[in-house]
Order: structure tokens, then sequence, then C-alpha cells
């Protein structure tokens, strides 16, 4: 089909979904609940699933019998722990009885994509009461093992075949955008540093370490320019949110958050089939859909959790979402734009750089940490601006990307 054919195709089904979208119920987060992330040896998957649930219900003064279905996002719970069906098995621990429960796979995602498709189910009307949740054991296996499951995320036909894991991938992205732009490694440690300062303000956090630009730049390498202070945690922990209409929101919780946006799109898996590695076309279609939906910009984006995986990615998106000039990520954290004073506060919660990254929860424990600021319950790490806030979950190397808008109540 010609280029022109398809875009002419195209028009009609976005005023399908722009009618559809009229007519869906506006939605809220009622409650939210975290554990911490970290390291826990004498923890199980469910455990900390039913934690973060518990902990949600009891924000949302919410009784689990009256939850109608259980969306949950885990990416490899099979190969970490070897439990497979795990959706049912955590639902009915946390006390969901006779309703559906789904598990989401989509790589780094798969909370950020189990949120979707519950905030649709709500949306719809097909249901009033609903939970999601994110979880993630990855400590129970050496850390040569987790960086095989995680390569499984990425293209095992090629790069997995050429030994190319995702340190190696974002390594690429980050030299591309080095040539391109010239973005510098202390642009990268900028942003680490910056993370890791607020992370050591965030009680459940995993890493709670202050550095200095030197240590930053003095890491061991991972792979050339990443060091170790580039590259996220491997880490234990659950998050959980549990949604209703915004028309009921305040019988719930006096503290809700309205969810103006949320969109999720792909892209393709290899990184040698995107046209241009420094921009990640799903993050941007995301951000497109999810500004279209709320009415808003980048420029109304008071604080922001994006996915920094490793720092270039955080550099990336920061572009890719429009919240500065493509090239102008590096430069834009240097200038310390991005901290917690800054023109857009960017996680705040100490990313997944510092607060850690079970890749199943990070979806919903961003969703979590934004709530607290609209809230303003983020103690320490608490901005003066939080009106409206946004969540940017990517999967693989830019396979898969949910961007969430929110505004407090």
């Amino acid at each position: 089909m010609r280029p022109d054919m398809v875009e002419s195709a195209a028009r009609p089904r976005r005023r399908i979904i722009a009618d559809i979208l009229k007519y869906m119920r506006p939605v809220a987060i009622v409650g939210i609940g975290k554990t911490a992330f970290g390291a826990f040896p004498d923890r199980g998957l469910r455990s900390l699933a039913v934690e973060a649930i518990d902990k949600a219900l009891t924000d949302a003064q919410a009784d689990s019998r009256s939850v109608q279905a259980f969306y949950l996002g885990n990416f490899a719970g099979p190969s970490f722990v070897g439990q497979n069906h795990l959706a049912p098995y955590i639902g009915t621990a946390a006390g969901f009885e006779g309703i559906p429960c789904t598990r989401f796979e989509d790589a780094c995602a798969s909370g950020g994509s189990a949120f979707f498709h519950a905030w649709m189910g709500v949306a719809s009307g097909v249901y009033d009461l609903v939970v999601t949740a994110g979880v993630e054991k990855m400590t129970s296996q050496t850390t040569p093992r987790v960086t095989e499951i995680l390569a499984g995320a990425g293209d095992m036909d090629g790069e997995g075949r050429a030994g190319a894991t995702f340190p190696a991938l974002f390594a690429m992205i980050a030299r591309r955008h080095m040539f391109q732009y010239g973005t510098t490694r202390e642009e990268l440690a900028a942003v680490s540093v910056k993370n890791h300062a607020n992370g050591a303000k965030n009680p459940l956090a995993h890493m709670r370490k202050v550095i200095s630009m030197e240590q930053a730049l003095a890491g061991k390498p991972i792979a050339e320019p990443l060091t170790v202070y580039d590259c996220s945690l491997i880490s234990d922990g659950a998050a959980a949110v549990v949604l209703a209409p915004l028309e009921e929101a305040a019988r719930f919780n006096a503290r809700y958050a309205r969810v103006r946006a949320v969109a999720q799109t792909s892209d393709r898996v290899p990184l040698d089939s995107k046209a241009d590695i420094t921009e990640f076309p799903a993050v941007k279609s995301a951000g497109r859909k999810a500004y279209e939906m709320a009415g808003l910009g980048p420029g109304n984006i008071e604080v922001a959790e994006l996915h920094d995986c490793f720092t270039i990615a955080e550099i990336v998106a920061s572009e890719d979402l429009g919240f500065v000039e493509k090239g102008q990520g590096g430069p834009f954290a240097a200038a310390g734009c991005t901290a917690m004073n800054g023109r857009i506060p960017i996680n705040t919660s100490g990313g997944l750089k510092s607060k850690g990254h079970p890749v199943g929860a990070t979806g919903v424990g961003q969703i979590c940490d934004i709530v607290l600021q609209l809230r303003g319950e983020a103690g320490e790490r608490q901005v003066a601006r939080h009106r409206i806030g946004l969540t940017q979950n990517l999967g693989g190397s830019g396979a898969t990307c949910v961007v969430t808008i929110l505004e407090a109540a």
C-alpha cells in the first residue's frame, strides 16, 4: 500500500478513536501502595505483591471483596523465580476471588501496560473498581543470569546471537547521541548524580547514596561510555494502585489523582531496524497521544518520572517528550534544569538509577511516585509546582512505551 493510502486509512481510524474517547468515563487513582525496592533474600514475589496491594487498598479505604478486576505487570517471574500463572497466584493471595486476574508482559513497560489496560476497564464502564500491581523478584538469580533474562526483551535472533545485552545496546545509543549532538560523559554523569541525590531522600529507594561527579565519572566501566553509575539496579519490589470512576473518587479518598491521559504505543524491537537510534518513536507517539488526550503540552508538565534504565535513556526521553529540543537533553540536565528546583523536576524519586528497577513494578511505581507529588506528600523530595505530573515507562530498547499524565484533585 502506498504511503498516501496508509495515511488516508489512518485518518478515519484516529477519528473513530477520538469519538470513542469522548464517551469514556474520567478515571481517578484512589489508592497507592509500594514496598521498599531493594534486595530481599527472605521475601518471595507473592508476598511483595500482596504487601503493595494491601497498602493500596488501605489507602483507598477499599475492601478486596469489592475489587472487580486485577491487572498484574510482571516481566519474567517464570525465569526469575520459576512461577507461572502469576495473576491468580497473586490475586487470590490478595483476597480477589471470582474476578478476572490477568498478567501483562511488555518487558520493562509491563507495569505501565497493565495500568493502561486497567484504566480502559474503568474508563469504558466495564468495571467500577480495579487494582493494578507490578512486581519483580530479580535478586534470586546471579547478575549474569539476570542480564541474560533481560536480554530476552531484545532481538534474540540478531542482537542476542551477537552477544549484545541491554548495557551494550544503550551504550550504542549513548555513543551515537554523543556523535550527533556532542553529548558528553559529564552530561550523562549529571543525570546519575542528580538521581542519586534524590534517591538518598527516598525512604523506599534501593540505593540511598549521594555520589559526586568525580565518582560518577570514575565508576567501573560496563559498556563504554557507560559505567556502573549509568546503569539501573537489579532490584526486588512491588507497587499497586486502585482505580475508580472520577465521579466516585471522593467516596474512597479525598486525596485522589485524576488520570488526564494514558497512551501506549509500540515500535520495532531490533535496534538496527530503527531509522535513528538517538530517538524512540514509541516515546514520541505515546507522548503526542497523551498530550492530545489531556489537552496539554510539554510546557504544562510540572514534575515527571522518566524511565532512566540508563542515564542516556532519561536524556533521550526528555527530548522525545518535548521538554527540550532534540540534542539538548544533556546540557539541560547538566545545567540543573531537571533537579528538584529546576525548570521541570525529573525523577524526584531517584529514578530507576537510585530508587531501583524491579522491572514489572517500575511503571506502577512511577505512578505512585507522581501521585505522592500531586498530593504534596513527597516529604524532602516535594516540589513546589505539583498540579500536573507525567510518567514514561519504556520497554526494551524503545519497542514499548506507556505515557501517563495525572492531575491533582
